[in-house]
């Protein structure tokens, strides 16, 4: 069944209908407006520092959600693309570039090389295959930094100095300006891309294969670059996790990333638009609440996240379409004639 638009009116009533997902997303945004000025007018870093964070995983999230969710393939490896885009700028800089258009640059071409390759191999396969080759790739990639220990190994390396943004470098909230903006360019781009007939491949070959061939489509293309959309921006996302944290590991690749990544698409709502911040923003705050009340907090955050996906089939964004509340009667033409 189609879902309604997100706001409607209704022709025989003529009552405007205010979509519960409007009310939400226009909630989110002004949270993320005034979250800065916040942080700015009560010098609060913390607060600062916990949404940049959010924003950072929900921008990863938006990026899988473009295969998890359109193309109906399940990655456990996209940590390996946060952590290419983390070390990009950890080795960018001991180099000696320190420019942050020049490691965005790198880190675009060094995630579209492995992006291919490790794509072109694993959509050879489905199902359980693709998950575990995935899985594999980011787990090669992941023993590959643990090794280098001129680079801190296991442990990590500190991250000498941010990328030179020009005045805007090392500025905690032109990082969340920055992070705001990408993000919403990237719920724009997974909204155009839902409507268009890439998506509507995307999508119709994730239902049905076979049908798609059928009529002289191969899935394969657009599967392939579909998987290398995610990457890329996951991509972005571990650039601004460095610049954030000032501290790079390999622990950015590990398999568990990845499965935090599926657990915020699914509990915001796979293959919706804004489910992956939803997701972002829920599974966060609540690990952060859950941290300050015991050190025992994964043992209660599992079986949360268990009851909300077993109690929300379509996830928090699926959900929130199911509600509608009258907003503005519009008076009768004939009453104003």
């Amino acid at each position: 069944m189609t879902p309604a638009p997100v706001s409607a009116r209704d022709a025989r009533s003529g009552r405007w209908q205010l979509s519960a997902r409007t009310l939400a997303a226009g909630l989110l945004a002004l949270g993320i407006v005034l979250v800065p000025l916040y942080s700015v007018l009560f010098d609060d870093a913390y607060t600062l520092t916990l949404a940049s964070r959010i924003l950072v995983f929900a921008l990863a999230a938006v990026g899988l959600n473009v295969l998890l969710g359109f193309g109906g393939l399940v990655s456990l490896g996209h940590a390996l693309y946060l952590g290419l885009g983390a070390y990009t700028v950890m080795l960018a800089h001991v180099a000696g570039i320190d420019s942050g258009w020049t490691q965005l640059a790198i880190m675009g071409a060094v995630v579209l090389f492995v992006a291919v390759i490790v794509g072109w191999v694993a959509l050879r396969t489905s199902g359980i295959g693709f998950i575990m080759i995935t899985l594999a790739f980011s787990q090669l990639f992941y023993y590959v930094f643990v090794s280098l220990k001129g680079y801190g190994g296991e442990d990590g390396m500190r991250l000498q100095q941010p990328s030179q943004f020009g005045r805007l470098s090392g500025n905690g909230v032109a990082l969340y300006i920055c992070l705001a903006v990408t993000l919403a360019a990237a719920v724009y781009a997974a909204r155009r891309l839902a409507a268009s007939r890439f998506g509507l491949v995307l999508r119709g070959a994730r239902i049905n294969e076979r049908r798609v061939t059928a009529v002289g489509t191969s899935p394969m293309l657009y599967r392939l670059t579909a998987y290398v959309m995610s990457a890329l921006i996951c991509g972005v996302a571990g650039f601004f996790l460095a610049n954030l944290t000032g501290f790079v590991s390999p622990a950015y690749l590990d398999w568990t990333v990845s499965g935090e990544l599926i657990v915020i698409v699914v509990l915001g709502g796979v293959g919706s638009i804004g489910g992956p911040i939803a997701g972002a923003v829920v599974l966060l705050l609540v690990e952060e609440v859950l941290k300050s009340w015991t050190e025992f907090w994964p043992m209660i955050e599992g079986p949360l996240i268990i009851l909300a996906v077993l109690g929300m089939e379509r996830g928090l964004w699926g959900l929130l379409a199911e509600h509608r509340w009258p907003a503005v009667e519009k008076e009768p033409r004939a009453c104003r004639e």
